[in-house]
């Protein structure tokens, strides 16, 4: 235990030395003099972190007393180590930020230290061709930035999120989902190695064959067993051009059938979302600024006023030269789904136009002064044999419009994740990512209550109340709980390895605290 108090001795005759007064109670008041000692090729920041204590779901505001911005690995790790030697009667944490697009304050700290990964993007950019292409990249590099440095050599990653202004080590400590993920896997399995600094400061580099506990314990793994400084991912061709299709069901049945139809097929589309549409005037209309209908007529006297409604999008990648090729697989595919026949459109865009969609909406939301609203969203992942069940509650009943966001429902193969990193996955092979993409602007920049935020919170009250009163077996994706038991719950018979790897990689429970799963404690008594 003598040990762990020597940090503090240091503290105190350095700040002595320099004539700080001592009657402070608090030792991590005295936090900026010490970390202004630690040799840094980077530096903090320790005035002006209103930035940093806000996230993209804009509901919880906690301010750090300090931001790094390091300019190396070791800056994190000497940063770590610094605070780890601190030991547990320091309360100080520690918490890795990437493009700050969290949702309830999970990459956000009180009085700690908030890791400004960005910084580090663009450091460790290297492609490598051959029959097993890959790049390695910082964990602080965006996918966007990713998608540009290996197309200049024809490659790009295998699977996506829908959003690409995220880090490389953010969407890889939940998971990285998106339309491709029924057939590569979600962004997690896509990975060849890490390079990760530890809750004592170690740099540890892994993969399914060099320290592969930690290489699972970190993807998926919420920030709790490191930070992600260095990702290499799989890369594959890329397509230059995307053949870009909607179609609208009436009948949900139908909706999922086909979608079950496809991700089970060989030869299918690229990409699989699916949307619930409630109750949105003049759909197709609003189509027609980025794609064509088949029909122009038909498509002009379909109605979708007061309506459920089910969009299933998907894509095919070619390059100039397959177009015919490309052509015929679609009709081919097309003729095998039970869609709405007026409502049939399409689009032809570059790969990276599709790629990058939702950073269009956003450029236009930011405008419009929406964009850095309460996003009160909810991921959830349904086992196909409980989807049915599900929607007949949520849609229509719980939910009655999607004026204020989008609600994606697409299945997915299980066989495509790996059971040996940290996320929780229901047990069926085919399950349902259903993601309420909710905004709630406020009624009046007046108004002391924002009435839409508690609408919509209380909503997804009542859809997780529902889940768990009808046993459907749900989990959340990006899961945000209130206690240890119901983390307990969350992780099942997953969270017995997911404690004794904490204990293994981050014993004083210092990294990322605003996941709410642990809190800083002391070191075990052995």
């Amino acid at each position: 235990m003598y040990s762990h108090n020597l940090p503090f001795l240091k503290l105190f005759m350095l700040l002595s030395l320099s004539g700080i007064a001592m009657h402070i109670s608090n030792p991590d008041l005295l936090v900026p003099a010490y970390l202004q000692t630690i040799p840094l090729n980077g530096h903090f920041l320790f005035q002006n972190l209103t930035e940093f204590s806000k996230d993209f779901g804009n509901r919880f505001s906690y301010e750090p007393s300090a931001v790094l911005y390091p300019a190396s690995v070791t800056d994190i790790s000497d940063t770590i180590k610094h605070v780890f030697e601190l030991g547990a009667q320091s309360g100080l944490t520690v918490v890795a930020r990437g493009h700050g697009h969290s949702l309830q304050g999970q990459a956000q700290v009180t009085g700690g230290i908030v890791i400004r990964m960005e910084s580090l993007q663009g450091t460790q950019t290297m492609v490598h061709t051959g029959e097993f292409p890959y790049v390695d990249v910082s964990g602080g590099d965006l996918w966007i930035n990713v998608l540009k440095e290996t197309l200049k050599h024809g490659l790009a990653p295998k699977s996506w999120t829908d959003y690409l202004h995220l880090t490389v080590g953010g969407t890889l400590s939940n998971a990285g989902v998106s339309g491709q993920a029924f057939r590569h896997g979600p962004q997690i399995s896509n990975v060849y190695e890490l390079e990760i600094v530890t809750g004592k400061g170690d740099i540890m580099k892994c993969s399914a064959k060099e320290n592969s506990d930690l290489f699972y314990a970190a993807l998926g793994g919420l920030g709790q067993f490191g930070i992600i400084t260095r990702a290499r991912i799989a890369l594959e061709p890329a397509p230059k051009m995307v053949k870009w299709i909607r179609v609208l069901y009436s009948d949900f049945t139908t909706f999922t059938e086909d979608q079950e139809m496809l991700i089970s097929m060989e030869k299918t589309f690229d990409y699989i979302e699916g949307f619930v549409i409630i109750n949105r005037t003049g759909l197709l209309n609003n189509w027609r600024s980025s794609f064509k209908p088949q029909d122009p007529v038909q498509a002009s006297q379909f109605n979708s006023d007061g309506r459920t409604l089910f969009c299933l999008e998907m894509t095919k990648n070619y390059n100039p030269d397959e177009v015919e090729t490309m052509e015929q697989e679609v009709v081919q595919l097309l003729s095998k789904l039970r869609y709405v026949s007026s409502t049939l459109f399409k689009s032809e865009v570059t790969y990276v136009e599709f790629l990058d969609r939702v950073h269009v909406s956003e450029i236009k939301l930011r405008s419009q002064g929406l964009w850095e609203i309460p996003h009160p969203w909810l991921n959830l992942l349904i086992p196909k044999s409980k989807i049915h069940e599900f929607a007949k509650e949520v849609f229509g009943k719980i939910l009655t419009d999607t004026s204020n966001g989008p609600i994606l429902l697409y299945p997915v193969n299980r066989s495509k994740w790996d059971n040996r990193t940290s996320v929780v996955l229901p047990k069926e092979e085919v399950f349902y990512l259903v993601a309420f993409l909710f905004s709630a602007p406020s009624p009046s920049p007046t108004s002391e209550k924002n009435e839409n935020l508690e609408i919509a919170l209380q909503k997804n009250k009542k859809v997780v109340e529902f889940c768990n009163s009808a046993n459907i077996g749900m989990k959340q994706y990006l899961p945000h709980h209130t206690t240890q038991e119901e983390w307990r719950a969350h992780f099942g018979d997953k969270w017995e390895t997911f404690c004794r790897r904490k204990q293994a990689y981050d014993p004083l429970a210092m990294l990322a605290p605003g996941q709410g799963i642990f809190r800083k404690s002391p070191l075990p008594l052995l």
